[in-house]
């Protein structure tokens, strides 16, 4: 199973978590590439700490929403959306290029993260990016989306995430941000939720229902408050159960 984490999520003097603490518990990061956050001296320090650490590169793209952090929703035509994860995809390479590796996968952010999870519309232009970049990167969206549909009809690889920290609906979505209770924030109930999606492919949801989720990364996000303590206690759990932590790209 692999473990990610969204991180570079700081601007200028402005941090958000503790990245370099995340990256000795992650197998993964997703970077964000300027557009809901990230500016390039950050963008720089996270990618080469995560390539001396051996920590896999995403590209975390997102709507060029800086003041709303990425979790506005926009509507942008697809073409236009298409040439701004290209543009994103095009800036993180730089400099997984300058620290020695390269982007291994792409996970949209926020907002657009959601809105690809329903609409095929934008589903497929964020695909189509992908595949014009390199059909081989994979995406890594939620399981069933129309993200991992048109993933799957445009031949690029698409990767199910599960969300040891965030809150379901019973058709396997996201519970909005806006609602209470949608972040988790007790380690011990993040690390439990953390095993069942790890070992039984299946996470409770907020009307007590179960839901199928058929995962092979799991994300805990590092601007959640007490993020190294969960990912630590995530990381410490899931080798417990006996999973081994690796990357999927």
């Amino acid at each position: 199973m692999d473990l990610n984490s969204d991180l570079g999520e700081g601007y200028g003097r402005w941090a958000l978590g503790d990245d370099a603490a995340l990256l000795g518990l992650v197998t993964s990061a997703n970077v964000a590439c300027g557009f809901h956050a990230g500016d390039p001296a950050t963008i720089d320090r996270t990618v080469r700490t995560a390539v001396e650490r051996g920590v896999s590169v995403g590209a975390q793209v997102s709507y060029p929403d800086l003041v709303g952090f990425g979790r506005r929703e926009i509507d942008v035509e697809p073409a236009d959306l298409t040439a701004d994860v290209l543009y994103q995809l095009g800036a993180l390479e730089a400099f997984a290029r300058a620290a020695g590796d390269r982007v291994r996968y792409v996970k949209p952010h926020g907002a657009l993260y959601n809105r690809i999870a329903r609409d095929p519309v934008q589903a497929a232009a964020v695909v189509d990016a992908i595949r014009r970049y390199d059909p081989a990167l994979p995406l890594l969206t939620l399981p069933g989306s129309a993200a991992m549909e048109a993933a799957r009809e445009a031949g690029v690889p698409a990767v199910g995430e599960g969300f040891a920290d965030r809150a379901y609906t019973a058709d396997g979505r996201l519970v909005s941000r806006r609602e209470p209770g949608a972040v988790l924030q007790d380690p011990g109930q993040v690390a439990a939720r953390a095993v069942l999606m790890a070992t039984e492919r299946r996470v409770e949801s907020v009307d007590g229902t179960e839901v199928e989720v058929g995962v092979r990364s799991l994300c805990v996000h590092g601007d959640t408050p007490g993020a190294v303590d969960l990912a630590r206690k995530v990381r410490a759990a899931l080798k417990e159960a006996g999973v081994t932590l690796e990357p999927f790209a």
